[in-house]
């Protein structure tokens, strides 16, 4: 039997062709994304050979090989004093690491970018980075990849939501052609930027993302970047092992999120400006790079190494803690730079150092670990981190300790801090962000459900005077609404009096009808309508009140649906959310209480 075109209407998903359309956007998208993406690594590492190496080239280098001695220490500042100069006088929003700049603007500014911060953020972070700065380039290009498709969404006539799409799919695009991790870039957009899951949003920036992935390959080579070694599958003490490495890296993301804007709240004491700031953290990085120079710059190297057990004990040690101190530092400071790669190194140091504990396994194994943790934690991203991780190294067998320590590290960073390194700078300037997605119940349930069967109604001929004796009864059922479904001789649907109406008309003359006084032209709903629909004609009528028809007889009257109906259904979720019932195992006495 065909459904019915009420039913058909209530699909699993929103239905909506624009997808098909912001399809085609998202893979031009996909290829500015790679192509920024490879314009960001080169001037990154042509900025690393000027600044450390005083040559011209692209080829990647560390600035750990430097023969700059302590002369080194005034190469991050001169980054720094550039950076600052580019805040104050180009773009502000250059600063940080940019995705709480690309949150913000996606939930507050309506997905809107401004042209000078594609142009000025990749140009401040390869500065940042390629002067030693100790960040990774996945937060630049994150915002410089959002920002390409904001600019791009603007040249079309789009709603805010859609442009939101885009610049979420440029975003997964730059961090999809970065690192050769297309599924973690969607993921991360799922987990941290859409704040939604719908195919009108998904599919687009999947698109984009695999666009920019296989693009990367021809720019940059394909991946995995970090190869390893397959590990064999941990049993089930391995597994617990994994979980407690993941508390350490929950109690890690903590500490280092505490110490970030820690360093944040005393550069907001200094007594100068902010745009010297930068020079400041500069100097920190300097002195950090003459104690251990594996701390200068993107550390691709690093993580390389950790993930291959060549870094442990003292060495590794040495590695977590002055990367964290410094980097700290120069987050606080407002240089531009990235979060992701510095807590993979961070995260895998830790992970070495505990391996020497660890009486299965190698210092690689727990160190990849322990980065996926580090990174779940911090972000709050446990499923991005632990994907990313597999893309990064193609060691499937790890999947499962990869899931156990992030969801770990995941659960002690909720429990121990209200928000993440990333929500926390837009909470400070006074937004609030929830990245908890849930079923709206308005959506689960239908107008027939909630609604009041027995509709308050009143005959067309009554008076106005003889209506508000009616309602002065305090036991007439007309008083349990603020509106009366108003009906001719047979029962059938003809107009609507609110309060509202009535004082009016009382006013001008107590013989009219109610008729005379109410609403002829109707909005309606259905029983077999959802309800968010219904709140939706509420909401965009500006009225508090529906009549509940037939949809094959609009003039036939089901009920009624008032705001008491909704706020009733909004009431039995928090029943269900926090109504606690007895179960089996509980005793007679606290069953009988």
């Amino acid at each position: 039997m065909k459904p019915r075109a009420s039913e058909d209407q209530l699909a699993d998903f929103t239905r909506d062709r624009r997808v098909l359309v912001l399809s085609l956007m998202a893979f031009a998208i996909g290829i500015i994304s790679a192509l920024v993406a490879y314009a960001l690594i080169w001037l990154i590492n042509v900025i690393t050979h000027l600044s450390f190496y005083q040559d011209f080239s692209s080829a990647p280098v560390s600035p750990a090989g430097h023969h700059l001695h302590y002369w080194v220490v005034l190469v991050p500042v001169i980054g720094g004093l550039l950076i600052g100069l580019m805040a104050r006088y180009g773009s502000e929003k250059i600063r940080g690491h940019g995705i709480p700049e690309a949150l913000e603007a996606i939930l507050f500014g309506q997905s809107r970018m401004h042209p000078k911060v594609a142009i000025l953020k990749p140009l401040s972070s390869a500065i940042s980075i390629g002067t030693g700065g100790p960040f990774g380039a996945e937060g630049p290009i994150i915002m410089t990849g959002g920002a390409c498709g904001s600019l791009f969404a603007q040249l079309f006539h789009l709603s805010a939501a859609e442009r939101k799409t885009l610049l979420v799919a440029g975003a997964a695009g730059g961090m999809s052609a970065i690192f050769a991790s297309p599924v973690a870039a969607v993921l991360l957009a799922v987990e941290l930027l859409l704040f939604e899951w719908k195919p009108r949003s998904f599919i687009p920036v999947a698109i984009a993302a695999a666009v920019a992935g296989a693009m990367r390959v021809a720019l940059l080579g394909s991946g995995p970047i970090f190869p390893v070694l397959p590990h064999a599958a941990l049993d089930g003490e391995g597994l617990a092992l994994a979980f407690s490495v993941g508390i350490v890296a929950g109690l890690g993301s903590g500490l280092l999120t505490t110490l970030v804007y820690a360093f944040e709240d005393l550069f907001q004491k200094l007594p100068i400006h902010w745009a010297w700031w930068p020079a400041i953290g500069g100097l920190c990085i300097g002195i950090g790079g003459l104690i251990d120079p594996r701390v200068l710059g993107v550390g691709y190297d690093m993580i390389h190494a950790l993930l291959n057990g060549q870094l442990v004990g003292a060495s590794a040690l040495s590695l977590l803690v002055v990367k964290a101190l410094v980097w700290s530092v120069a987050l606080g400071s407002g240089t531009s730079g990235g979060v992701l790669a510095p807590l993979l190194i961070m995260g895998g140091a830790l992970g070495a150092v505990e391996s020497q504990w660890i009486p299965i396994g190698d210092a690689g194994l727990w160190s990849m670990i322990s980065m996926a943790a580090m990174m779940g934690g911090t972000m709050r991203s446990p499923l991005t981190s632990i994907i990313f991780t597999l893309e990064l190294t193609h060691d499937l067998n790890v999947m499962p300790a990869l899931l156990v320590g992030s969801v770990a590290a995941h659960g002690v960073t909720v429990l121990l801090l209200r928000r993440s390194i990333l929500t926390e700078k837009v909470a400070r300037r006074g937004y609030h962000i929830t990245r908890e997605y849930a079923i709206d119940p308005l959506e689960q349930l239908r107008v027939g459900e909630v609604c009041d069967r027995d509709a308050p109604t009143v005959s067309q001929a009554t008076t106005l005077g003889e209506f508000s004796d009616l309602l002065a009864q305090s036991d007439a059922p007309l008083t349990r609404h603020q509106g009366t479904l108003i009906v001719d001789g047979q029962g059938f649907l003809v107009g609507l009096l609110t309060r509202g109406d009535l004082m009016r008309g009382l006013q001008e003359d107590e013989g009219r009808t109610v008729l005379d006084a109410g609403s002829r032209e109707l909005i309606v709903t259905y029983p077999d309508e959802v309800l968010r629909q219904a709140v939706e004609k509420m909401v965009s009528n500006d009225i508090g009140r529906l009549p509940v028809v037939n949809r094959a007889n609009p003039r036939e009257i089901i009920g009624y649906l008032g705001r008491s109906n909704v706020f009733a259904a909004r009431r039995r979720h928090l029943e269900e959310e926090h109504v606690r019932e007895p179960g089996w195992l509980t005793s007679s006495k606290a069953r009988s209480a």
